[in-house]
C-alpha cells in the first residue's frame, strides 16, 4: 500500500488547550452506527444516528484496553463523527478471523498472538507493554529451597524420577503463556515438557491452584494484582515483564478492508485514542480510577495493575515504527515462537506487517504538547515522549554484589563456547554463539538484571592452574559480550573444578563449560 499522510481532523490548538486546561473531553455521547460488523448493529446495540460511522473493535477485559471502554473516550469519538462498538472476544483465533469475515474493523491483541494468528490486517498503533504486570512465580512456601530456576532443575528431575511430575499453570492464549514460552526457550532449567502443564482460563485460577498444597504446583505465570499478592505472601517472583520489558507488547490491528476503504477513520480513531493517553500521562490518578471502575478493582489493586503497564504515547509509537524498534521486536518475538514450535519461521519482511501513516497526526499533537510543557515540566515532557526517549540508568553495583545477588536462572546457549586445550582462546564457532548470546541478554532489563559468567573446568591437571584458567576463560567471555554493546552489570567468575556436574566423569570434557547466569540486582 502506498504511504499517504492523512489530513488532521481535529486542530492541534484545540487539543492542546483541552490538555493544558485539564479537560477530560466529556462531550455528547453518540451511539454505534454503520461500519463494523456489516451494516446491521449486533444484538443489543443501539441504533446509530444518521451521519455517524460505526467501527467495531474486538479485544478482551485486559486493563490495558480500558480506554476503549471508557465513556469519555467514546464521547470524544462521537464528536469526531465516529462511534465505537467494543466487544470482548476471548478466543484469539476468532478475533483474528473476524477481520477477514468483516465482523470487525479492528482488533487489539498481543504481538505474539498477532504473529501466530496472522490476521488479514496490519498493525496501525501500539497500545502498551507490560513492565511487571505479568510474572513467573515460584511456589517457595511449599518448596522452601525453590528461590530461582537454578533449584528448579534438580526438583523437576527428582519429581520425574519418582513418577510425579511437577505442575506449571498459566492462562492459555494470553501473555502468561507467551512468558512461559520465553522461559522454555531461553533458560536451561525450565522445559515445559518436564511439567504437567495446566492451561487455565484466568490468572486467578492459576493463583488459586498455587495456594492449594494438594496440587503440587511449583510454577505459575500470573498477572496483577495476583503478582503483588504472591510477593507479599512469600512466593518468589523469579522473572517478570519488568525484567524483559519488550516481551509483551499490545498492538492495534486494522483490517485490510478498512485500510483500503476508509483510512481517515483509522487516523481519527488514533488521534482520539492517543489524546486520551496524553491526558492519562498527565494525571495517572484518572487512569487508575478508570482501571478500578472498569475492572471492578480496589484502588490499591488498580494501582498495582497500572504500575505494571507502560502505555505508548503516539510519539513513542511512531518512533518504534520508524526507527526499527518494532521490527526488531517482531523478529525477537517470532524467534521465541519458532523455537517453541508455534511458528514456522520468522517473517521475511517484518516491516510489511505494520504501517505508521495513521499515527502522523496523533504524534504531531503529542509533540506539540511536549514543546509547550517542556520548559515548565520537563519530567512530564519526557513521559509524553515515551520510554524510547529516556536514558537507561544502569545501577552501580560491585562485582561482589552481583555475585551475591538472587539468581534468576542460566540462559540456554544456542551453540557451544569452546576453548583450545589449556587455553583461554575461544575456538570454533564460539564467537558466533556469543554474538547471538549478546542479543539474548539485551532482551533483559539492565536496570533489574545483571549477568554472572561462570567458568568451569574438568578435573585434569593442577587444581590451581584450572582455577586460573576458568577465571581467564570467563573473563574472555565477559570482554567479548561487552564488545557487543552489553549495558548490563556483568562479572567473570572462575570455579575451576569446584562445582562439577553430577553423573558425569570428572575428566569428561562436558565439565569444561561456561554458565551464563542472570541475577536480580534491583
Amino acid at each position: 500500500m502506498a504511504k499517504t499522510n492523512y489530513p488532521a481532523l481535529v486542530g492541534t490548538l484545540a487539543i492542546t488547550a483541552a490538555l493544558m486546561g485539564g479537560g477530560l473531553w466529556y462531550l455528547n455521547r453518540t451511539s454505534p452506527g454503520l461500519l463494523g460488523g456489516g451494516n446491521t448493529p449486533s444484538s443489543g446495540s443501539p441504533t446509530a444516528p444518521r451521519g455517524q460511522t460505526q467501527i467495531t473493535l474486538l479485544g478482551d477485559t485486559f486493563s490495558g484496553y480500558s480506554t476503549f471502554r471508557n465513556s469519555a473516550f467514546q464521547e470524544a469519538l462521537g464528536e469526531s463523527g465516529l462511534t465505537l462498538q467494543y466487544r470482548d472476544e476471548f478466543d484469539q483465533g476468532t478475533r483474528a478471523a473476524s477481520l477477514a469475515q468483516g465482523d470487525a474493523d479492528l482488533i487489539v491483541t498481543t504481538l505474539d498472538q498477532f504473529l501466530q494468528q496472522q490476521p488479514q490486517g496490519q498493525i496501525v498503533g501500539l497500545i502498551d507493554r507490560t513492565v511487571g504486570a505479568d510474572a513467573v512465580v515460584l511456589n517457595t512456601p511449599q518448596y522452601p529451597d525453590l528461590k530461582s530456576l537454578v533449584q528448579l532443575t534438580a526438583l523437576a528431575q527428582q519429581a520425574k524420577t519418582q513418577g510425579t511430575p511437577l505442575k506449571l499453570a498459566f492462562a492459555g492464549d494470553t501473555p502468561s503463556e507467551y512468558l512461559a514460552l520465553v522461559l522454555d526457550t531461553k533458560f536451561e532449567a525450565l522445559n515445559l515438557s518436564d511439567f504437567e502443564v495446566l492451561r487455565v482460563e484466568d490468572a486467578s485460577d492459576a493463583w488459586a491452584l498455587m495456594q492449594d498444597p494438594s496440587q503440587n504446583l511449583v510454577v505459575a505465570v500470573l498477572w496483577e494484582p495476583f503478582v503483588t499478592q504472591a510477593r507479599q505472601q512469600g512466593y518468589t517472583v523469579v522473572l517478570s515483564s519488568e525484567d524483559a520489558p519488550g516481551s509483551i507488547v499490545d498492538v492495534m490491528v486494522a483490517s485490510e478492508r478498512l485500510i483500503q476503504s476508509r483510512p481517515e477513520v483509522i487516523a481519527t480513531l488514533l488521534e482520539n485514542y492517543y489524546r486520551r493517553i496524553d491526558i492519562n500521562v498527565r494525571d495517572a490518578s484518572q487512569l487508575q480510577a478508570q482501571i478500578a471502575e472498569d475492572g471492578d478493582l480496589s484502588a490499591v489493586d488498580a494501582g498495582a495493575v497500572l504500575q505494571g503497564i507502560d502505555f505508548f504515547t503516539a510519539a513513542e509509537a511512531q518512533t518504534w515504527m520508524a526507527d526499527g524498534t518494532l521490527q526488531r521486536r517482531i523478529e525477537a518475538t517470532a524467534a521465541v515462537l519458532v523455537l517453541s514450535g508455534r511458528l514456522n519461521g520468522v517473517p521475511s519482511d517484518p516491516a510489511s506487517l505494520f504501517v505508521e501513516d495513521f499515527l502522523v497526526n496523533a504524534a504531531r499533537n503529542t509533540e506539540t504538547l511536549i514543546e509547550l510543557v517542556r520548559a515548565d515540566n520537563p519530567e512530564l515532557a519526557d513521559r509524553l515522549a515515551g520510554g524510547n526517549q529516556r536514558a537507561i540508568t544502569v545501577p552501580e553495583v560491585t562485582a561482589d554484589e552481583v555475585t551475591a545477588a538472587p539468581d534468576i536462572g542460566n540462559l540456554d546457549l544456542q551453540g557451544q563456547v569452546e576453548f583450545a586445550t589449556g587455553s583461554a582462546q575461544i575456538a570454533g564457532t564460539g564467537q558466533q554463539t556469543l554474538t547471538a548470546l549478546a542479543q539474548e541478554i539485551q532482551e533483559f532489563n539492565p536496570q533489574t538484571v545483571a549477568v554472572r559468567v561462570i567458568g568451569h573446568t574438568s578435573r585434569t591437571g593442577d587444581p590451581g592452574f584450572n582455577q586460573r584458567l576458568s577465571q581467564q576463560r570467563a573473563q574472555v567471555v565477559v570482554d567479548f559480550l561487552r564488545s557487543q554493546g552489553i549495558q548490563h552489570n556483568i562479572v567473570a567468575e572462575g570455579k575451576g573444578f569446584y562445582l562439577p556436574l553430577s553423573g558425569i566423569a570428572p575428566e569428561d570434557l562436558r565439565q569444561q563449560r561456561t554458565e551464563i547466569r542472570l541475577v536480580r540486582v534491583n
